[in-house]
């Protein structure tokens, strides 16, 4: 990738995050639309640990990381410190893959 595509990538990234501080007290948005994009974020989110979850190389990944991923999620829920979520996530993928389960 040229110099000149990714110092223009980095000034757009840095205009970007810059324009949520600066313009926040400029801008109102009504209730509704903050509802409205609240939920977008969720679904974004959701949508995106599903796609890393789920898929690899175009294809299924297995049922050894959706469960690990699992396991993450109702450790999360249950309010569980990261580090352990992180090991309990990563242990579960680990020891499927070890017993034969893709």
């Amino acid at each position: 990738m040229p110099l000149y595509a990714i110092l223009l990538l980095a000034g757009g990234t840095y205009a970007f995050r810059l324009a949520g501080p600066v313009l926040r007290d400029r801008m109102h948005l009504s209730d509704a639309l903050e509802k409205l994009l609240s939920t977008a974020t969720a679904v974004l989110l959701i949508a995106l640990v599903a796609t890393a979850a789920l898929t690899q190389a175009h294809g299924f990944a297995g049922w050894a990381r959706p469960a690990g991923v699992l396991v993450a999620g109702v450790l999360v829920l249950r309010r569980a410190p990261f580090p352990l979520v992180v090991v309990a996530a990563a242990g579960t993928t680990a020891l499927l893959r070890l017993c034969g389960v893709a």
